[in-house]
């Protein structure tokens, strides 16, 4: 990859062009649609994409008006798509947060047909379906996320396994995925509780929300980081949704648990709603969950 001096020795010795009005124009506003379409994260903050834009921006005023490098623009515009500059490392965002659901099977009455006297499961129609709301919310304020749509169900079955070893065949997932990608840093665990409506549900400003429990682990040998991370998730949804969080909840040693915060700090269980709430109101919070993500990573 060329660096930034290699570059600018390129363009002082093209050969002087003079380009049309309309390739000047044209050039200009490629440059500033690659500025554009940056998208920031936070493992790379050395470069902003408004710095960025103006980056290019001035890159292109110097080839066409001051050094006229027709033949240059040209050329670095095809480097861009091929081997890039630095500043488009942006485009090849690694993702940050890691989504999965253990308990994956866990569902919502209102979007299914069934019995309502039992707790609702569901092979499909479930939570993981949330889960892949909030990567979705994510992605939507630039914050690269991998969700995990796993049926850890049906490799329990499979291996013959009961539903207490439900964290030991997540956790081979998420331990893959944390080597695999080392510039994660959030970990979520997104369930469903089984409240009744009138305790799962919360309305803000006349819009009916499904609330959110933070589950911790006090066996696992980060937890006083995890804790810290669900305090400032919950205290920013306070800010921003007041009501939404029923607050961090610490699980104790019996029974002893980790839910896997063990492997990556920052790590939290994440319940949406209960068993009554519905697609709506649980996506509803799915978004309101990260735009709380996004402000607190953002700092």
């Amino acid at each position: 990859m060329q660096n930034e001096k290699e570059i600018i020795n390129m363009i002082k010795d093209s050969h002087p062009q003079n380009p049309k009005k309309e390739f000047i124009i044209s050039t200009e506003n490629l440059l500033r649609q690659k500025a554009r379409s940056m998208r920031k994260t936070t493992r790379v903050r050395k470069l902003t994409v408004a710095t960025s834009g103006i980056f290019l921006f001035a890159l292109a005023f110097s080839w066409l008006f001051l050094l006229n490098g027709k033949e240059t623009v040209m050329n670095l515009t095809n480097t861009i798509g091929a081997e890039g500059i630095p500043s488009l490392a942006l485009d090849e965002k690694e993702p940050l947060v890691f989504i999965y659901q253990t308990h994956n099977v866990e569902a919502y009455y209102p979007e299914l047909q069934g019995d309502e006297d039992r707790v609702p499961f569901s092979d499909t129609t479930n939570v993981t379906l949330v889960g892949k709301e909030l990567s979705n919310a994510l992605e939507e304020r630039n914050i690269s996320a991998i969700h995990d749509d796993t049926d850890y169900s049906k490799i329990l079955s499979e291996r013959g396994l009961t539903f207490n070893d439900a964290y030991t065949v997540s956790g081979e997932v998420l331990q893959k995925a944390l080597t695999e990608h080392d510039s994660i840093e959030v970990v979520l665990d997104i369930h469903r509780e089984s409240n009744k409506k009138d305790d799962s549900t919360t309305t803000i400003a006349g819009t009916e929300y499904a609330k959110i429990w933070m589950y911790v682990s006090k066996t696992a040998d980060n937890y006083e980081i995890n804790k810290a991370f669900a305090l400032k998730l919950h205290d920013k949804l306070e800010d921003l949704y007041p009501g939404l969080s029923f607050g961090v909840i610490e699980r104790g040693v019996n029974p002893r648990n980790t839910y896997n915060q063990d492997l990556q700090d920052n790590s939290v269980l994440v319940s949406i709603g209960g068993m009554e709430n519905t697609f709506e109101e649980t996506f509803r919070t799915a978004d309101a969950l990260a735009e709380a993500i996004k402000e607190v990573l953002s700092k």
